[in-house]
């Protein structure tokens, strides 16, 4: 196709994400759901078939996603009336959408912030790519989405969403000094000295219990219920969550391999012109994982409750070694990019925005907790 026609660099707005789609470089069967054009992204929604794999894999340059699932499927399951997903196993479904992107627009994935909540690993596929989540300029094909659930069983069907896409046209990254000065125009991170480097503002997590009624967090219990993704506050939370509390101490030690609900030190500010990525992992702080589902909208933390900024809640799985985690501590960093055009409609506004003014919130699916 074609190039898009537009100008400057920058990520896509809603709006002109719709215009994507009018012009047949979004393809879908059926018309996009009322809610699913976000700010600055695009909900993408599962197909009607799935299939479970023998394991994750890239198809690499030379094939199609379709050439390599001949071989690696196990069996097949029909998502019309749901299915449940098994922890511990890799699926792959075929999305709704599909795309013809102009010359000059490329796209990158990421779960949306249930689904990381959720402890579920997504990833986007496309035909004949090299990286996970990644869709060069010009893609013309079917998008897949590999799920593996690690904690929690959950029921899926066709149309549920589980990932979201961000669609940019050239380098809409902020370097170190663009950033900065981002940060001293509209306070991105409401820290006395924000911490900037490698292209990131740094984000720490909140072990103090202070701003919680002293609770620090939530630990995943294994061998819970099924969660069905389309349910909202159809869960009990104590079913599928330890409450963590302080005990005196400002640290949390990280079990291998388990799932914590945490949430950031700062409050993070995402201003109308930008859109903002956490960096999911870093080597050098530890041996663990921080945010799955890693995009912020335009908007986010906006005049939020009063003022600027809204806590960052941070997915936090820990590797294969116990690990200390002390509160302040740096546990990822928030790129920022420019948007090409300020959003008609932001983060939060009328949209059912379910993490605007956040504290430390478990995902959509759990009904209101509070401590006794």
């Amino acid at each position: 196709m074609a190039d898009s026609g537009l100008t400057g660099e920058g990520i896509l707005p809603g709006h002109a994400i719709q215009a994507l789609a009018e012009r047949r470089a979004i393809l879908t069967a059926r018309p996009f759901d009322t809610d699913q054009v976000q700010p600055a992204s695009l909900d993408l929604r599962l197909g009607p078939t799935a299939w479970r794999i023998r394991a994750s894999f890239l198809p690499g340059p030379a094939e199609t996603v379709a050439d390599r699932l001949e071989r690696l499927a196990l069996h097949r399951l029909d998502l019309t009336d749901g299915e449940v997903l098994e922890t511990g196993c890799v699926y792959l479904v075929e999305l709704e959408e599909a795309l013809a992107l102009p010359g000059d627009i490329a796209a990158s994935a990421n779960p949306k912030s249930s689904t990381g909540r959720l402890d579920v690993f997504t990833r986007v596929i496309a035909d004949r790519s090299r990286a996970f989540d990644i869709v060069p300029a010009g893609y013309e094909g079917k998008l897949y989405l590999e799920i593996s659930p690690r904690t929690f069983p959950i029921l899926v069907r066709r149309g549920s969403r589980l990932s979201q896409i961000r669609f940019r046209r050239g380098d809409a990254r902020l370097d170190e000094a663009a950033l900065g000065a981002l940060n001293r125009a509209q306070k991105l991170v409401d820290a006395p000295a924000a911490d900037i480097a490698g292209g990131g503002i740094a984000v720490s997590v909140d072990l103090s219990g202070e701003g919680f009624g002293g609770l620090l967090g939530f630990r995943a219990k294994r061998h819970t219920g099924l969660i069905d993704v389309d349910r909202r506050a159809a869960c009990e939370v104590e079913d599928y969550w330890e409450p963590l509390v302080t005990r005196g101490r400002r640290e949390l030690v990280l079990d291998p391999d388990a799932f914590y609900i945490l949430a950031s030190k700062e409050a993070v500010h995402v201003p109308p012109s930008h859109a903002a990525e956490m960096v999911p992992f870093d080597p050098l702080v530890g041996e663990f994982r921080v945010h799955y589902a890693g995009f912020f909208d335009p908007g986010f933390g906006h005049d939020a409750a009063g003022g600027r900024g809204a806590r960052a809640v941070l997915e936090v799985r820990s590797r294969e070694v116990p690990f200390i985690l002390e509160d302040g501590q740096i546990v990822g960093r928030l790129v920022y990019e420019r948007m090409l055009e300020r959003p008609t409609t932001l983060y939060g506004e009328g949209l059912g925005s379910n993490y605007q003014a956040q504290g430390l919130k478990l995902s959509k699916h759990f009904r209101p907790w509070t401590r006794d």
